[in-house]
């Protein structure tokens, strides 16, 4: 489906304390490839989310040069879903290409994803088929283990090894953009739009420079967040385990009594009621605090989304070329 030549693309890149590469990611990588886009106007949104180096000053001189470039300056560090979903919402093209800046997604593939943009499709979503060196044993289980309790939990649109390095048809960004929760994974939220994606394979590069700020704890504490956030089924998990001891115990504590009581302990068993009720009451309090905590996260998420503060907030003074919304 041809788009038309007064049409826009919007670029949302996300950026944390990238000093290192940013320059190389910018001059080598990204803007030859942007540059190679002659049919449409281009809109390049960095959202800085709170950076405590030099990137928001070095992006702040492009921006300088060239009014393609807008800044979005947070006033502190929110998060990357925040700063994407802030991207999002201030970007003004007819397609949104979301990508990080540290080099590991290739830029190549931006063409590959507007071809399939103007082919019809309303989402393009590039999937990693393979990891760099970078990426350990654990990283990788771990990865694979959040798809598949994503998938069981009722996400069958997510697809494994699917990324934020993504393209969005202007119907999408609208509906996204009507979206409220705090606690928020963006390709999940994306995912649960419904819309059809078209998939574009690529492997993982290297990181220019630097280590990822996505740290196993960072990344264990936003898996946690997606499960709460997109879903019931902990609290659905947990009831099916509270019946399933419940019902054990009974049956249990029947056998106990049949065998011990009645037929006089003929497997001499010997177990005597301090036994029994040691292993009754581990149990029962294992399963207690269990239920406890994954409520209390819930009722975590009920208060961050009563409060109703704004998702971010934005440093009007070190953000260029925004326009007021």
């Amino acid at each position: 489906m041809a788009k038309s030549k007064s049409a826009k693309i919007s670029f949302v890149i996300p950026v944390f304390n990238e000093q290192d590469g940013i320059k190389n990611f910018l001059d080598k990588h990204f803007l030859p490839e942007v540059a190679k886009i002659s049919k449409y106007k281009k809109e390049i949104i960095f959202v800085d989310d709170g950076s405590s180096d030099n990137t928001l000053k070095i992006i702040q001189d492009y921006a300088a040069t060239n009014n393609d470039f807008k800044i979005i300056a947070f006033s502190r560090n929110f998060g990357k879903e925040i700063a994407l979903s802030a991207g999002i919402a201030h970007a003004t093209g007819e397609a949104v290409i979301m990508m990080d800046s540290d080099g590991q997604q290739p830029t190549k593939y931006i063409h590959d994803f507007i071809k399939a943009w103007e082919n019809g499709s309303d989402i393009v979503t590039g999937i990693r088929t393979d990891y760099n060196k970078g990426h350990g044993l654990i990283p990788r289980l771990g990865s694979k283990l959040f798809y598949k309790l994503l998938n069981k939990m009722g996400y069958k649109n997510t697809i494994p090894g699917s990324t934020d390095f993504r393209l969005l048809d202007r119907n999408v960004v609208n509906e996204y953009n009507k979206l409220s929760e705090h606690n928020r994974i963006t390709r999940g939220l994306i995912d649960w739009l419904g819309f059809e994606q078209t998939i574009v394979e690529y492997k993982y590069n290297d990181r220019i420079a630097g280590k990822s700020s996505f740290d196993f704890k960072k990344l264990l504490h936003l898996a946690v967040n997606s499960f709460i956030s997109l879903s019931t089924t902990p609290l659905i998990v947990l009831a099916y385990i509270g019946a399933f001891i419940m019902i054990g115990s009974f049956f249990l504590g029947l056998f106990v009594i049949i065998q011990q009581y009645i037929l006089g302990d003929p497997l001499q068993l010997y177990w005597n009621g301090a036994v029994q009720m040691s292993i009754f009451i581990t149990f029962l309090v294992g399963l207690i605090l269990v239920s406890q905590a994954t409520t209390a996260l819930y009722i975590s998420h009920i208060h961050a989304e009563a409060q109703d503060r704004p998702l971010y907030i934005i440093n009007k003074k070190q953000s260029r070329n925004l326009e007021d919304k």
